[in-house]
């Protein structure tokens, strides 16, 4: 039997971070530093959501507590002896044999973690170039931790900031066609997260299926509930999701599809929603031949037959083909399930199909591709809102830590009882995004926007207390305030109509 990796939290960081507390000046009792969105490599987006610190911390708490704290001391530093002589043997064997572990053990019998965080409110859409928030130490002794946890802290956070914040770009986005095609409180159920197969690990995938959920209701990420729940305190209807088929569920009745389709709406399903994939064998011939032959049993049944297509191009599938020979691709599949199943003319003048039919396209969709399904729809007569959207790592994963810029830096410190400003400003910095903020930080609200105030010290910091949004969350393990998820989901929509109202004047 294997044996069990080792969950001791000291030693989830890069490997330079066990060397930087010798290299800090002599007497270096402070260290402060600023986390930031330095850029932003999606076009149009400017602000970016801040999510996720809350759950971070409360998940490095309990690393810290039983896999730290909760060890005897001589099994952690042992094991930090153990990472320092073997990594560094071989490029400098004087460093791996005369460094210290002291630092370690005192930190161990200090028994938490001495660090303040002063955040912003989770859910704020913060500008880029503008502090989320704040990481110093509480302790002298201690002034190498809050670049320590650099590494863990942004390897928790920048997922589910960017996740939420890409969630909040399809919402609006969906909004803005809905305000003009159809209903659009029916947009908070358009977008599922479809994503967790293609992440990074299951821990990734609940920790970006939250952010998801801050602007839509549905996530196949079923883990994300005990997530949002132990550290959000989530309710149970957080989330939602239709029983949905897969291909070898289609597969194994072979292709007698009329019957397939009839077990699964009349014996398995007999009421309720259920959805249904589709193009296992051939979508079009499903769309021509086996929902006619079900339509009646569809309209009299209690609950929505949802229709995933699963391959192919999305908007091309959805709207219609304009090249192609033959007439149902043509149309596409919203029109065709039109003119098998009905539906109505909205009061604003769109489609809408039948309550008993559906469809929904999870395969590669990205904004893009959104918009242009929502434009072909539109195009077409129909309301944007009659497809559903399925956003899957394809859009969840094809994202990095410098989507946005994510950074932790340093810009101020006290050596030897005085205070010192420090910044980061690269002359090979072309671009200038990897310059810092220098000194000590406050975020203001000022002409409905968050603005960045640096180059501060300490009695200029005291000063603008009353006006720095920048306020204690986090301080020697324990929580100052927490915030409730339901909470979060309100200040996003709050701050994206924000947004969207100044970017539209």
């Amino acid at each position: 039997m294997f044996k069990p990796v080792s969950k001791n939290p000291i030693l989830w960081t890069d490997g330079y971070k066990l060397c930087h507390k010798d290299q800090y000046p002599a007497l270096t009792s402070w260290v402060y530093e600023t986390w930031t969105p330095r850029m932003s490599r999606i076009a149009g987006v400017k602000h970016v959501v801040f999510y996720g610190l809350q759950g971070a911390l409360a998940e490095m708490t309990h690393a810290f507590a039983t896999y730290f704290f909760g060890q005897p001391l001589a099994q952690v530093v042992a094991e930090y002896e153990e990472a320092i002589a073997e990594v560094f043997a071989g490029t400098n064997p004087n460093f791996a044999q005369t460094h210290s572990s002291e630092h370690i053990a005192a930190l161990h019998n200090l028994g938490y973690l001495p660090i303040k965080i002063k955040a912003l409110p989770e859910g704020t859409m913060v500008p880029i170039g503008v502090p989320m928030f704040t990481i110093e130490n509480t302790h002298p002794e201690f002034f190498w931790l809050p670049g320590y946890l650099e590494t863990q802290l942004s390897s928790y956070i920048w997922l589910p900031m960017t996740s939420a914040t890409i969630a909040d770009q399809y919402k609006r986005l969906l909004t803005s066609y809905a305000k003009r095609t159809s209903d659009p409180m029916k947009v908070i159920n358009q977008c599922g997260d479809f994503s967790m197969r293609g992440m990074g690990s299951p821990e990734a995938a609940q920790r970006s299926a939250g952010g998801h959920l801050l602007s839509f209701s549905g996530s196949a990420t079923l883990s994300v509930r005990e997530y949002l729940k132990a550290y959000y305190g989530a309710t149970k209807n957080v989330m939602s999701y239709t029983p949905s088929t897969e291909h070898s569920v289609m597969c194994s009745y072979g292709e007698q599809e009329v019957e397939a389709f009839k077990h699964l709406i009349t014996t398995v399903y007999p009421s309720g929603n259920i959805s249904i994939v589709s193009d296992t064998y051939d979508l079009w011939n499903v769309v021509d031949h086996v929902l006619p032959q079900l339509k009646e049993l569809i309209l009299q049944r209690d609950g929505k037959v949802i229709i995933r297509p699963d391959s192919g191009d999305p908007t091309l599938i959805l709207c219609g083909d304009k090249e192609a020979t033959s007439p149902t691709v043509a149309k596409g599949i919203v029109q065709r399930l039109y003119e098998i199943f009905g539906g109505v003319v909205n009061e604003k003048g769109f489609i809408e199909l039948d309550p008993h039919i559906g469809v929904v396209y999870g395969d590669s969709i990205t904004v893009d591709r959104a918009n242009s399904i929502c434009n072909g729809l539109m195009e077409k007569g129909f309301a944007t809102t009659n497809a559903i959207l399925g956003i899957g790592s394809y859009t969840y994963q094809y994202v990095t830590r410098d989507t946005f810029g994510f950074a932790l830096k340093g810009t101020a410190e006290i050596i030897d009882g005085r205070f010192k400003a420090i910044q980061k400003r690269p002359a090979t910095d072309t671009g200038n995004f990897k310059k810092s903020q220098r000194g000590m930080v406050a975020v203001v609200f000022e002409e409905n926007e968050y603005k960045l105030i640096d180059d501060l010290n300490p009695e200029r910091a005291k000063e603008l207390k009353d006006q720095d949004l920048l306020c204690d969350f986090y301080i020697d393990g324990e929580f100052v305030y927490t915030h409730n998820f339901e909470e979060i989901r309100a200040r996003v929509l709050t701050e994206s109509n924000r947004i969207y109202e100044t970017e539209s004047k």
